[in-house]
């Protein structure tokens, strides 16, 4: 562990742009040949990543550990917590579920055995990696949970790092919110931050510069960089903050129109980011039936809690108008995990996994199918292929997923995926306009994704695109570009000091 230097970055409130700035400083560290991982003790998040072992961590560590060169572990995230319901959360330890808890249950009968795993992920981490990037949770001044918090200071002092704060000035008031974190902080705490952070900045720097001087005189602490809003990253979001980033409301000026259907416990969202990119998708998020209008495709994503769901679709008149569109309309549907589960006849929980009620009917669009909710959760990296438009295209991705999905082998349509391990997965109707799968990550796959667009495009009379984007050389491209920005606007050569002189106390 000595020769492990930590370095934590909080934040004064959630989406400050802790997860971004963990992104980059992970990779400028690995661009300078440091062994670098991130770790976040306890993520509290519907979006998550599957590692290669097959275990369920936070998608921000694994985004972060792509970012620092190196395969993530579930070391990274120890704790991951999974809402299910009002005060009720899945409980995901190591990358496999203990159970569900009640939020006083964790707090009081979890916390000592969270406290040792924390302890022990760290360790191990920092016997195999010269740079640690820890990323905290919400806010270290959330007075009411400090006593027995898992994730900011108390990690800080474990893990004897520095700390970073950083604040978002997009939102306004990031001097007020930056003071006022620092006076609330017990004076101990407050000596471990080694500087601040303004994250988001658009205008003239100039015009901020009186700022940051009454800034410095009034707390001591030295503004270790002000970044620049950066647009168009293609950076995996952590949880459903980021959603209000996406847009809601429809566009002509783009040839294909995508609707989302947005529930409450929507989960894995990001699988639309590369519908996102392509410069012919307008992708929209739905909330309400009157948003719904006539899309060229709907999109039914992930769900932590898909009977509750479904229950939220139904009432608000959103599950009457998509199978009014696919019926009458010809509208191609694709479901996506929960959002397959959905798609079919009924959906059930005899034991209340995840939900209060016994059974829901689904969208009957796939006939005679239905999903049985089961304790086992299936996680997963996978790889196969599809057959679309007459072409067998490769795909990979991941599972997760609890349930158990039976579809009578007699009722039309088939498998949508034939896995490379010989199972098969999902479903697609004879005219493909039906598409179910428990494939996370399906629009990822480029030659998939493009092949589905176009046909969309030959449908609606619209030109085919031939020049569509490449994802994963997006991601990557933006990493480097997050990475080349936060270092040209951060005092690296200060930080670095800091965490030198703070490893040496």
């Amino acid at each position: 562990m000595a020769n492990c230097l930590p370095i934590m970055v909080q934040g004064t409130h959630s989406d400050a742009g802790k997860s971004l700035l963990v992104t980059a400083l992970c990779r400028i560290f690995s661009n300078k040949g440091l062994r670098t991982a991130p770790f976040k003790s306890q993520n509290m998040a519907l979006n998550s990543y599957i590692t290669i072992d097959g275990k369920e961590i936070g998608r921000a560590q694994g985004v972060q550990a792509e970012a620092a060169r190196i395969q993530a572990t579930t070391y990274m995230n120890p704790i991951l917590i999974k809402p299910e319901g009002e005060n009720r959360s899945q409980i995901v330890v190591h990358g496999k579920p203990l159970r569900t808890m009640q939020a006083g249950e964790y707090r009081e009968d979890f916390y000592e055995y969270g406290k040792q795993l924390i302890k022990e992920s760290f360790s191990k981490l920092a016997t195999d990696y010269e740079r640690i990037v820890i990323e905290g949770a919400g806010s270290p001044a959330e007075i009411n949970l400090n006593e027995r918090e898992l994730v900011n200071m108390s990690v800080a002092d474990m893990a004897k790092a520095p700390v970073i704060l950083v604040g978002d000035i997009d939102k306004g008031g990031v001097f007020a919110s930056l003071v006022g974190t620092l006076q609330l902080l017990d004076p101990e705490d407050r000596q471990r931050i080694i500087g601040v952070v303004i994250n988001k900045f658009r205008g003239d720097l100039a015009l901020l510069q009186p700022g940051l001087d009454w800034f410095e005189d009034y707390t001591s602490l030295p503004v270790l960089g002000v970044v620049p809003f950066i647009d168009n990253l293609t950076v995996d979001a952590e949880d459903s903050l980021a959603l209000a980033g996406y847009h809601t409301g429809q566009n002509a000026t783009k040839a294909l129109d995508i609707a989302v259907l947005h529930y409450p416990r929507i989960a894995n969202f990001t699988d639309i980011d590369p519908l996102v990119l392509e410069h012919d998708c307008h992708v929209r998020f739905v909330k309400k039936r009157s948003e719904l209008g006539t899309p060229d495709m709907i999109v039914l994503p992930g769900s932590k809690n898909t009977l509750e769901d479904l229950q939220y679709l139904r009432d608000n008149g959103i599950t009457e108008a998509v199978i009014e569109l696919v019926e009458k309309e010809g509208t191609r549907i694709v479901g996506i995990c929960g959002g397959y589960q959905m798609l079919g006849t009924s959906v059930m929980d005899p034991s209340h996994i995840e939900s209060a009620h016994r059974r829901m009917e689904g969208f009957n669009l796939i006939k005679h199918m239905t999903t049985t909710l089961t304790a086992h959760k299936r996680t997963v990296l996978v790889s196969g292929h599809v057959q679309l438009s007459g072409h067998i295209l490769p795909v990979d991705g991941y599972e997760i997923h609890m349930g158990r999905t039976d579809r009578d082998s007699n009722s039309y349509g088939s498998h949508f995926i034939h896995l490379s391990d010989g199972e098969k997965d999902g479903f697609i109707s004879e005219d493909e306009r039906i598409i179910g799968t428990y494939l996370h990550g399906i629009f990822a796959n480029d030659e998939f994704r493009h092949t589905l667009l176009n046909k969309l495009c030959e449908k609606k009379g619209v030109p085919v695109t031939y020049d569509r984007c490449l994802y994963q050389s997006v991601r990557e491209k933006s990493m480097t570009t997050l990475a080349d920005v936060v270092e040209s606007h951060l005092n690296m050569a200060l930080i670095e000091q800091k965490m030198d002189a703070f490893s040496k106390r």
